[in-house]
């Protein structure tokens, strides 16, 4: 009797497995990349939250930018609690996956297409180059209103009358979420407002990206093929990444920050005019050295942000099964051969 039981698990075990297994093997190539990119995201986003609204409020804000970063954190945490440092969070996740999501696929399809039509250059670094860069300006092109709800939810601070902020333009000025800031934003200046800023994210993430792919695939093209697997490896190549990347591009980080809540500041404030303009005004008013306001925080959040985005990345594409580069590339052009020849077999049989 229980040997019969024990049987019976096993085939239900083994045929919920199978299933599981069909199921994994039945979504397309694509859509895996899609998945994987996503999750990889939406956690590395997550996690580094608390570090992120802080460089927002450095970049933006001279009175955080004044008192440093300890200080920053402690104001936060007394007069906002925790939730203040997970404040447009929502927004930043709900960008980040969708972006995440295009980010990683539209890098791997776009690395196809140069090898399908350009063998000639290989399958080295400089692809990636291209890939990543053609891949950073389709997410962003896609995804940058939610960046600037994040930005716009990020820029509101809660402030106790202690410190001396009248209370009626903060409550003015305060959105009530995602879906408010994004409509308020839309009634006030149409789509253009909701890619105000969009400029010099086309002329960071291009070079951003580009390097971030570059630098890391290049790094691991070094690694001996026996660590190439290794999660440290990968943590690692990806942190290296992320810190060259980004240090190349942040100034132009500082000038999206800016034009995207110019209409959020006081009346009286100077005007922003253009990519170029505004990075002039912030030399002109706060120094060079504003351009790299809140580079410390960032080079925090882009060590474990970009170090976990690659690995989450890299584990859910085992998860998935997603075939290697070189296979894939295989994959997509015999799937090609096939579907150019099938019409011709389904004509000859209907007739």
């Amino acid at each position: 009797m229980e040997r019969r039981n024990n049987n019976r698990n096993n085939e239900t075990t083994s045929s919920s497995s199978s299933s599981s297994d069909d199921l994994v093997e039945g979504i397309p190539l694509f859509a895996k990349e899609l998945i994987a990119g996503g999750v990889a995201g939406g956690v590395a986003k997550t996690i580094v939250a608390p570090l992120e609204r802080l460089k927002i409020l450095f970049q933006t804000r001279s009175e955080f930018h004044n008192i440093g970063l300890l200080a920053s954190f402690r104001r936060i945490a007394k007069t906002e609690g925790l939730i203040g440092f997970y404040r447009g969070n929502g927004a930043s996740v709900a960008r980040i996956v969708p972006y995440a999501a295009l980010h990683y696929m539209a890098y791997e399809q776009y690395r196809r297409q140069i090898n399908d039509n350009f063998p000639g250059m290989g399958t080295g670094p400089v692809v990636d180059l291209l890939a990543g860069s053609l891949s950073g300006g389709t997410a962003v092109l896609f995804t940058y209103p939610l960046d600037l709800v994040r930005t716009k939810l990020a820029y509101q601070v809660v402030d106790t009358p202690k410190l001396n902020i009248k209370g009626a333009i903060v409550r003015d000025q305060a959105f009530r979420g995602i879906k408010d800031c994004f409509l308020r934003t839309y009634k006030e200046a149409g789509m253009r407002g909701l890619y105000r800023g969009v400029a010099p994210s086309l002329y960071g993430i291009f070079p951003y990206s580009g390097l971030k792919f570059y630098f890391y695939e290049e790094m691991k093209s070094h690694v001996p093929d026996d660590y190439k697997k290794n999660i440290m490896v990968k943590l690692a190549c990806g942190s290296i990444a992320g810190l060259l990347g980004q240090t190349f591009t942040y100034p132009l980080d500082v000038v999206r920050r800016q034009m995207q809540v110019q209409r959020l500041r006081p009346s009286n404030s100077q005007k922003l005019k253009g990519t170029m303009g505004t990075l002039i005004m912030i030399v002109q008013k706060e120094g060079w050295k504003h351009l790299f306001s809140g580079l410390s925080i960032n080079y925090m959040k882009v060590v474990p942000s970009v170090a976990i985005g690659f690995t989450v990345y890299d584990t859910m594409k085992m998860y998935l099964r997603v075939p290697p580069r070189d296979k894939a590339i295989d994959e997509v052009a015999t799937n090609k051969r096939e579907n150019q020849a099938s019409p011709l077999p389904s004509s000859q049989s209907a007739s």
